[in-house]
């Protein structure tokens, strides 16, 4: 087995990721395909975090548009990742990956409360710590809350898990003629609009030199090539 590049990461996910073809709820086969996935990963020796989004339960942004209140939108966005999150730690607990659940809302009966340094002590004990209800603030997404997990915590990397094999110029669907990028700077992400993650979260990773590989999480054991190091997807790092 190859040996693990990065020791700790925080994989991202979209919530789309989690309905599978359906794009919408939770797609039983393909939340534990991811399970199966992040096991192998944890049996390479890595501690891995996961955030996930809510996005195929329920946008904030996108009821805000429709004239929603934006705060009590984004709250309820919250809750739709914890949904995902219960649901990721189940699947990973039925192929036998210890898992927590840790909430920036509280929600004693369900989670942990979100404690940095009680979240560290699960990562160096194997357990997979999954963040919910992204920073526990409206107007901020589970993008800029991924970010913000991964530097509390010392993360080496942000794996932000996509439908696509990385980075393009302009949507492959399309476009035929968009070119995939191979490693690109936070600078050029932010001024060409690049939708990596949201301004606030490559900020973030910017000011504090922290890496983010985007890259296909559909495709079997591409996880663990990423966590080996392998040239996959698209790097996205400091000039």
């Amino acid at each position: 087995m190859a040996e693990p590049y990065y020791k700790r990461v925080l994989l991202k996910l979209s919530g789309e990721a989690l309905g599978g073809d359906q794009g919408y709820g939770i797609d039983p086969k393909t939340i534990t395909t991811i399970a199966r996935e992040v096991k192998r990963v944890v049996e390479l020796g890595v501690q891995l975090s996961l955030v996930i989004g809510g996005g195929n339960i329920f946008r904030g942004l996108a009821a805000s548009s429709k004239g929603m209140d934006r705060a009590s939108a984004d709250y309820m966005g919250m809750l739709a990742t914890m949904i995902n999150s219960l649901a990721m730690q189940d699947a990973l607990e039925k192929v036998g990956v210890d898992t927590r659940v840790q909430s920036a809302l509280g929600m004693a009966e369900v989670a942990e409360p979100y404690i940095r340094r009680r979240a560290i002590r699960h990562l160096e004990k194997g357990r997979v710590v999954i963040f919910g209800a992204g920073t526990g603030n409206p107007y901020f997404t589970t993008d800029t809350a991924a970010s913000l997990r991964a530097m509390e915590i010392g993360a080496d990397v942000i794996l932000k898990g996509t439908k696509v094999d990385g980075v393009y110029s302009a949507d492959p669907a399309k476009d035929s003629s968009a070119t995939k990028y191979q490693t690109l700077d936070y600078i050029d992400v932010l001024k060409k609009g690049l939708q990596v993650m949201d301004a606030t979260a490559i900020s973030l990773c910017m000011d504090n030199s922290l890496p983010i590989i985007v890259f296909d999480v559909t495709t079997d054991g591409n996880v663990c090539r990423v966590v080996c190091g392998e040239p996959i997807g698209t790097l996205v790092k400091g000039a």
